[in-house]
C-alpha cells in the first residue's frame, strides 16, 4: 500500500504546486489614503522690522534757511549807531547761539552808505560794530570771541544811489568763522 499512495501523493503535490503557481491571489485594493488633515491657516510671518533710521545728526541752525539765525544783518538809521528794537530778537538769537556753541567765533562788519567822508564812515561803521558787540557781551558771549571791523562805505550791499540802496548799506553783518 505504500506504493499506491506514492503516485497519488506525487499527483497531489504536483496539483497543489501547479494550483498555487497559476492562481493569483486576489489582490486587495490599496487602502484608501486618509485625506490629509486640512492645514491650519498659516499666519503670515511677522513684518520685518524696518531698519532703524540713521541717527539724526543735530543740524546746525546756522545752516537752516528758515532759522532766525539765517538772518545776519542788522540795519541802522541814517547817521546812527543805536540798535533798533526790531533787531533785538535777532541779536538775542545770535547771542544765545554763541553762548551754546563755545567753539564759534564771529566777526562783526560795520558798514555805511556812500554819503559822508571816508574817515567819517569808517568811524561810524566801527561805532555800529561796537554797539552790536556790546549787546552780544551783555548776553554772555565772551568778548574774546567777537572781532569787529569797519568797512565804512567800501563794501556796499546795494549799488544804487537812492534811499532804498543807502538803507541796505547802513548795516552790521555777522560773519561766523569756521568751527
Amino acid at each position: 500500500m505504500k506504493d499506491v499512495f506514492k503516485p497519488w501523493l506525487a499527483i497531489a503535490i504536483v496539483v497543489l504546486v501547479a494550483g498555487c503557481s497559476s492562481t493569483k491571489l486576489q489582490e486587495k485594493p490599496p487602502a484608501p489614503m486618509a485625506a490629509p488633515a486640512p492645514a491650519a491657516p498659516v499666519a503670515p510671518p511677522p513684518p520685518m522690522a524696518s531698519p532703524a533710521p540713521p541717527p539724526q545728526v543735530a543740524s546746525d541752525p546756522l545752516d537752516d534757511p528758515t532759522s532766525i539765525l539765517a538772518k545776519r544783518s542788522i540795519y541802522f538809521d541814517f547817521d546812527q549807531s543805536a540798535i533798533k528794537g526790531e533787531f533785538v530778537p535777532l541779536i538775542e538769537a545770535h547771542g544765545h547761539y554763541l553762548v551754546d556753541h563755545a567753539s564759534r567765533r564771529v566777526r562783526i562788519e560795520g558798514n555805511c552808505d556812500e554819503r559822508g567822508s571816508r574817515e567819517y564812515n569808517l568811524a561810524l561803521g566801527q561805532r555800529r560794530a561796537d554797539a552790536l558787540r556790546e549787546r552780544l557781551t551783555l548776553l554772555g558771549v565772551p568778548d574774546a570771541r567777537i572781532e569787529t571791523v569797519s568797512y565804512g562805505k567800501e563794501k556796499p550791499k546795494a549799488t544804487g544811489h537812492d534811499e532804498a540802496s543807502w538803507a541796505e548799506n547802513r548795516r552790521d553783518d555777522i560773519i561766523y568763522s569756521a568751527k
